[in-house]
């Protein structure tokens, strides 16, 4: 089937409100590089439409009716909205549903270590992705660690100007010439993606011992703590992701299309959100539903395969005062 190209139809007017869409899309793709970050943003402009938690309305024992716009979170992972439609939810919902998971690294939790007078974190790559993209490539560290007192800290180094950055190393090209003939699936492994992040020692007078090994790791864990209050266990229980550094850019010298990392598949969820914000009161109740870990087959308490969604839809019924088993079980999406 053949395509017109948009830009061909577009008035004066459709082209500026592209170019303002794009903007804020722009502004979304660079500040939401992990699903908690999409979760969150979503629940900002969720609220500012008028969308409530639905767990709090639960709270309230309040009763919902057509024209309410509700939200459920799961563990800062996932989200769904309803709006509420004049007809009953038994005809039947409208859904939209996108995956906020994008590929990328994870570090492992036992990841520090100290090679060559160098600091290393060990990784585990998430999603399909092309090894080979992610060597010599400016990266950012993005996640939460939970420390022993149940506390969490956010994580966000590499996306300021004034931040460090991350690397993964890989061979010069006049030391590369068996690494070439491999294939590109192979041309760089797995396991070698780990991600490169000091090499300065400890100060003497900082050392406990003038002999001490792996002065370099212990300095980096000197500025771990001075930073976020942290110690080399908390790794254990930290969820950190290794993303590309930097904005979303235009791209093309007719500035006609976007470079940013994640925009599987949170160009549509982008859109699919905008489009339930945007909307007055349906006909069938709407749907929007974003979860994590598509990427790796939907699986976990925050993917497709868990029972979020027939959860929240449970409670959902249940606020508005017409649950039932049969109910519950019958509605199909339109």
């Amino acid at each position: 089937m053949e395509r017109k190209n948009a830009w061909k139809k577009y008035s004066d007017e459709d082209k500026n409100n592209v170019l303002t869409f794009a903007d804020e899309y722009k502004s979304f793709i660079s500040e939401c590089k992990t699903e908690r970050e999409c979760v969150k943003k979503a629940v900002e402009l969720a609220e500012k439409a008028g969308y409530r938690d639905l767990q709090k309305i639960i709270a309230a024992n309040e009763t919902l009716k057509a024209g309410d716009k509700v939200y459920a979170v799961n563990m800062k992972k996932a989200i769904v909205l309803f709006n509420i439609g004049s007809e009953p939810i038994s005809t039947g919902m409208n859904i939209l549903g996108a995956h906020i998971d994008s590929p990328r690294l994870d570090i492992k939790q036992n990841p520090m270590y100290e090679d060559s007078d160098l600091v290393l974190l060990d990784t585990h790559y998430y999603g399909g992705i092309k090894k080979y993209q992610w060597v010599t490539l400016p990266l950012a560290l993005h996640g939460v660690i939970a420390k022993k007192d149940g506390t969490t800290v956010q994580v966000s180094i590499g996306e300021k100007e004034d931040d460090p950055v991350f690397v993964i190393t890989d061979l010069l090209i006049h030391l590369a010439s068996k690494q070439m003939e491999k294939k590109a699936a192979t041309v760089v492994e797995g396991e070698k993606l780990d991600l490169l992040i000091g090499s300065r020692p400890l100060e003497k007078e900082e050392r406990l011992d003038e002999s001490e090994k792996e002065a370099v790791k212990a300095n980096v864990m000197r500025i771990l703590t001075d930073y976020y209050d942290m110690e080399e266990e908390d790794f254990l229980s930290a969820e950190l992701e290794i993303v590309p550094a930097g904005k979303a850019r235009e791209c093309g010298l007719d500035r006609s299309m976007i470079a940013a990392y994640g925009q599987d598949d949170r160009v549509c969820a982008y859109t699919s959100l905008l489009a339930m914000l945007g909307m007055d009161t349906p006909k069938h109740t709407s749907c929007c539903l974003f979860t994590d870990k598509e990427e790796i087959g939907s699986v976990g308490a925050t993917g497709m395969q868990s029972r979020f969604f027939e959860n929240a839809v449970a409670e959902l019924l249940d606020a508005m005062g017409c649950y039932s088993c049969l109910l519950y079980t019958s509605p199909s999406p339109r």
